[in-house]
């Protein structure tokens, strides 16, 4: 399924020394040449180390053309020079050169143009300095857990491998749409507008800014929408090993060490993606609520008609942001949900396991030779239970087992509080409300 090579030329530098010790506790010990390129990039030692190394070939190029390889001086330069470009400057040269001509149809369309910048770019910037963060601290595989992943079982490596090719289908069904929507939002906006200055070149000035305004709104939108893939991701893998772990909770011949240890593995990782992420789920919930507040009040104190030309990049900015949002909420929720239903299964697993022991260790008493002459039918008939301390022991260890399960069974959290889907829907029901509120305005 998978190519045998990957260009050397679009791998880029996003492996970074191992910092994390919590991800993974078992290490991968195969020899791999000491050389100063990084490990990722390696196509040799990466197949020999996971077969679904290749899929991470998507991952480089996306980040590639998003500027976003800071593995050398130069690299570095690039990406904060095209990050400050598209995400700083183009916006406020938007902003103070369009103007609105008196001939065109509909007045003061800037206003709304204007809001929508502050929360493309501050979302951009947000997830800009995640990314380069999790890069410089992380790397990519380990960012994904794929160092751990070997020491899974084969399904959870297949399904991981569907995950991977799945994860920009994501990207796509959001970005793909809005983008059609942009276009044709500033194709009729360039189109009315002129420009307060012009500039020495023989091409129109409109068309110029046309270009540079959606090359802005693509790179803006991706970088919000790649780390908000990044995080579903690093959800699914978490959600295909619980799911490993209900299947141990299956069966009476599951040992309680190894679930207990498999138990503890999860919870490791659980904790290394909540605190890696919380500050980037915080921030855009509060940057998505306040710009919502701010354009509900624009749009209500606003008189002027209220139609796609003057408002197309409200909606589209609205859509995009709930959708990356939600992407994130329901990849959490479904975690925790898998997460506190263990303690129910162990439980079940708990008992099925003793009824069964139980079950061994109770049989009727053969019949003994009669010494008296005498023969009760009854005595037969007694069940005589048999104990021994292996199964004491046993029982014990399994108790302690579901008891460990029910006190932690939490799955991703912010500060303590668990994403579940109780807060998933109060969170989305909130700010779906905002949003039907605007667009029912203009």
């Amino acid at each position: 399924m998978h190519t045998s090579t990957i260009d050397d030329a679009a791998l880029i530098d996003v492996e970074a020394p191992n910092h994390d010790h919590e991800s993974s506790p078992t290490r991968f010990h195969e020899p791999c040449p000491l050389v100063s390129d990084p490990l990722l990039f390696r196509p040799s030692c990466a197949r020999s180390r996971l077969p679904i190394s290749d899929d991470l070939s998507h991952f480089r190029i996306s980040l590639k053309w998003c500027a976003l390889d800071q593995s050398s001086c130069f690299g570095k330069f690039i990406s904060i020079f095209t990050f400050i470009l598209f995400t700083v400057i183009i916006p406020i040269v938007t902003s103070l050169a369009v103007k609105v001509p008196s001939t065109a149809p509909v007045e003061n369309p800037i206003s709304f143009n204007l809001l929508v910048q502050f929360p493309e770019s501050g979302l951009a910037a947000i997830g800009f300095f995640t990314l380069c963060r999790f890069f410089n601290k992380y790397g990519l595989r380990q960012l994904l857990f794929l160092n751990a992943l070997e020491h899974d079982s084969a399904p959870v490596r297949r399904n991981y491998a569907c995950e991977l090719d799945k994860a920009f289908r994501y990207l796509s069904y959001i970005l793909l749409p809005s983008f059609l929507v942009e276009l044709a939002h500033k194709v009729i906006f360039f189109s009315a507008v002129s420009m307060s200055f012009s500039l020495p070149i023989p091409f129109p000035s409109n068309a110029i800014l046309f270009v540079l305004v959606l090359a802005s709104w693509i790179y803006r939108t991706g970088v919000f929408l790649l780390v908000c893939v990044l995080f579903r991701l690093t959800c699914e893998l978490q959600i295909l090993r619980l799911g490993g772990l209900h299947g141990m909770l299956e069966g009476c011949g599951s040992d309680p060490s190894t679930i207990f240890d498999e138990h503890i593995r999860i919870k490791k990782q659980l904790s290394a993606t909540s605190h890696r992420y919380r500050f980037f789920i915080i921030s855009c919930l509060v940057t998505m609520t306040v710009s919502q507040f701010a354009a509900l009040l624009i749009v209500l104190a606003s008189k002027t008609e209220k139609n796609f030309f003057n408002s197309g990049d409200l909606v589209v900015c609205t859509v995009v942001e709930l959708s990356g949002l939600f992407l994130c909420l329901v990849g959490a929720a479904r975690i925790t949900h898998r997460a506190q239903g263990i303690a129910s299964l162990a439980t079940r697993w708990h008992m099925v396991v003793t009824s069964a022991s139980a079950s061994g260790r109770n049989r009727p008493k053969p019949e003994a030779t009669e010494h008296d002459g005498s023969h009760s039918d009854t005595d037969s008939d007694l069940v005589i239970p048999v104990s021994t301390s292996s199964d004491s022991s046993s029982f014990q260890i399994r108790q302690a087992l579901v008891a460990y399960l029910e006190r932690n069974n939490g799955g991703i959290t912010l500060y303590g509080f668990a994403l579940d889907r109780g807060l998933l829907h109060t969170i989305f029901a909130f700010e779906f409300s905002l949003v039907l509120w605007i667009l029912s305005k203009v």
